[in-house]
């Protein structure tokens, strides 16, 4: 899923420059779309566990992220920053969010709970509404209002027959909407947050990879193809983050907004169709109030994009 979107946020309220808007809409549906069929990958890399799968997903995201910075000749004082006392407590806690968020993802799709995968990254905006809320006091709309509370009675709805699996969309949910709060406080860019949250994660995943080797119960190396596949696992990891790391700036929020939503419909879909999930009537109850709070929450950031651009002809008159 769309593990990284959060780190290009602060770029997305930049007034849109009309020129890349095609592009940015090509890279960003591109973006969306990979990791709304991320969950076709995970069962082609069984037999290898949770963790392993994640252990390789660190390393070869960053191995692969390090290697598009250099081609990029991309500059490298933002390292010395991010490490400094004052902001590396923050960016180890991020990469244990997102570390977290991710081994909950793919032991969710190896475990047949695709639909309720879908579900937490469905929510995730509006919970976001309420974390803005109660930690830095943000004012809520009328609108993030009427679609968190929509979202939250469509989730008590699901709970009321179907708590077994509801925990993963809660866990996703949660902790992506903190990952998105702690990188309010260490802000760095796409490419650059990846790079450094999975190096803070890459002592933890080669031990982890050195244990499962000197025990016998290591995948990688048992066959080209699935060795292959552990390696494309870090790749698709990072190269959806690049394609959003361009669209973004292009875009206006409101078009952000809608896109956003792409990668969890898939999700659904797929749940529905490739991995044979049945939904109960109650869930279906329960999504459908998600869906109406998110149409809701979406009315809003439409609303808003559209007073800034009405608001923008008047600015461009005043004296600079």
């Amino acid at each position: 899923m769309n593990d990284h979107a959060a780190d290009a946020a602060p770029g997305i309220s930049a007034p849109p420059r009309p020129a890349g808007e095609r592009l940015g809409l090509v890279t960003g549906i591109a973006a969306y779309g990979i990791w709304g069929f991320f969950p076709l990958l995970f069962p082609l890399l069984l037999p290898a566990g949770p963790l392993e799968i994640l252990a390789h997903r660190v390393l070869w995201s960053m191995l692969a992220v390090g290697l598009v910075l250099v081609a990029l000749r991309h500059p490298w004082g933002w390292l010395r920053d991010a490490l400094a006392p004052r902001q590396l407590p923050w960016m180890l806690l991020g990469s244990l969010l997102i570390g977290a968020n991710w081994l909950t993802f793919i032991w969710a799709i190896n475990n047949n709970h695709v639909v309720e995968s879908s579900l937490g990254y469905f929510i995730n905006p509006l919970v976001n509404i309420l974390l803005g809320v109660l930690v830095f006091g943000e004012k809520m709309s009328r609108g993030g209002l009427i679609g968190t509370l929509l979202a939250a009675a469509g989730v008590t709805v699901i709970a009321w027959q179907n708590w077994a699996g509801l925990w993963v969309s809660l866990t996703l949910a949660a902790s992506f909407g903190l990952y998105g709060l702690v990188k309010k406080r260490a802000t760095l860019p796409a490419l650059e947050g990846l790079f450094l949250e999975s190096g803070l994660l890459t002592p933890l995943a080669v031990a982890y990879w050195v244990y499962l080797a000197a025990t016998g119960a290591s995948t990688f190396g048992a066959g080209l193809g699935h060795s292959a596949l552990l390696i494309l696992a870090g790749i698709l990891t990072a190269l959806p983050l690049w394609l959003f790391a361009i669209a973004a700036p292009r875009l206006p929020l409101g078009v952000v907004g809608v896109l956003q939503y792409v990668a969890p419909t898939i999700q659904f879909l797929l749940g529905l169709t490739v991995f044979k999930q049945v939904v109960t009537p109650s869930y279906w109850a329960g999504l459908i109030l998600v869906w109406c709070g998110s149409v809701v929450y979406l009315a809003t950031v439409f609303s808003r994009t559209r007073r800034a651009r009405a608001a923008r002809p008047s600015d461009a008159t005043a004296p600079h």
